[in-house]
C-alpha cells in the first residue's frame, strides 16, 4: 500500500512510519520540518507542507492508498483555546476528497469518552480545551464521506510493547495509558485489514 503519513515527526507519527515502512508498504511523511525526519530507508518519502493547507496536500496525495493522522498539538498548547484539529481535519478531508483516497485513519483522545470515575473527569476537566477541538476534528470527519477510523488512545507513553486492546464505542476497561508503538500498530492494522470503517474506538494496553 502507499501510506501518506501526517505528524509523521511526532511520538505515534514516527512509529507509524517506521512500522509501515517494516511492513513492506511504501511511506509519504508530509511534514512542515523535513529536516526533523532522519530515516532514509527505502520505501520513505518525505514531502514538505503545511497540513492546514488542502491545496498542499492535495498536490501530495494522488496516488495513495490512505491517510494516517498522528497530528496534535505540542503539550503546552494541549491546555489553551485552539482549533488546530479542526482545521487539520477540514483540510485533510477537503484534500483527500478532491483527490479521490477515501481511507482515513485518525488519532483523537479517550477524554471524548464519558468513563466514570474521578481519574477521568479529573483529565476531562484538565484536557476540556483540547477536547472541544477534537469534537470539532470529529465532527468535521463523521460529516464527511471519508471511509475513516477515529483512533481514541488514553495517555500516550514510551513502552516497547506493540500489543493492544480495541473496544467500538468506549476504552477497554481498566485502561489509562497505551504505548506509541501500539497504538500506531492499531492504526495501521485498521487500514491494512479494512476494519473499524466509520466506528470510533478506544484503544488501550493489552
Amino acid at each position: 500500500m502507499r501510506l501518506f503519513i501526517l505528524g509523521a515527526t511526532g511520538n505515534t507519527g514516527r512509529e507509524l512510519t517506521q512500522l509501515g515502512l517494516s511492513r513492506g508498504h511504501q511511506v509519504t511523511a508530509f511534514v512542515r520540518s523535513p529536516d526533523k525526519i532522519t530515516l532514509r530507508l527505502p520505501g520513505l518519502s518525505v514531502v514538505p507542507g503545511d497540513p492546514l493547507d488542502p491545496a498542499q496536500l492535495g498536490a501530495a496525495l494522488p496516488g495513495h492508498d490512505a491517510v494516517l493522522s498522528a497530528l496534535g498539538p505540542a503539550f503546552s498548547e494541549a491546555f489553551r483555546p485552539s482549533t488546530l484539529m479542526q482545521r487539520a481535519a477540514a483540510s485533510t478531508v477537503l484534500a483527500m476528497t478532491a483527490g479521490g483516497v477515501a481511507r482515513l485513519a485518525i488519532t483523537s483522545a479517550a477524554v471524548l469518552f464519558p468513563t466514570p470515575g474521578l481519574f477521568y473527569s479529573f483529565f476531562r476537566w484538565l484536557l476540556r480545551e483540547h477536547a472541544r477541538d477534537l469534537e470539532g476534528m470529529e465532527r468535521v470527519v463523521r460529516e464527511s464521506s471519508l471511509e475513516w477510523t477515529i483512533g481514541r488512545p488514553p495517555r500516550l507513553v514510551h513502552a516497547g510493547d506493540a500489543r493492544y486492546l480495541s473496544q467500538r464505542g468506549g476504552l477497554p476497561p481498566a485502561n489509562r495509558s497505551v504505548s506509541f508503538r501500539a497504538f500506531a500498530t492499531f492504526l495501521l492494522d485498521c487500514v491494512e485489514q479494512g476494519s473499524h470503517v466509520r466506528e470510533v474506538v478506544g484503544v488501550g494496553h493489552a
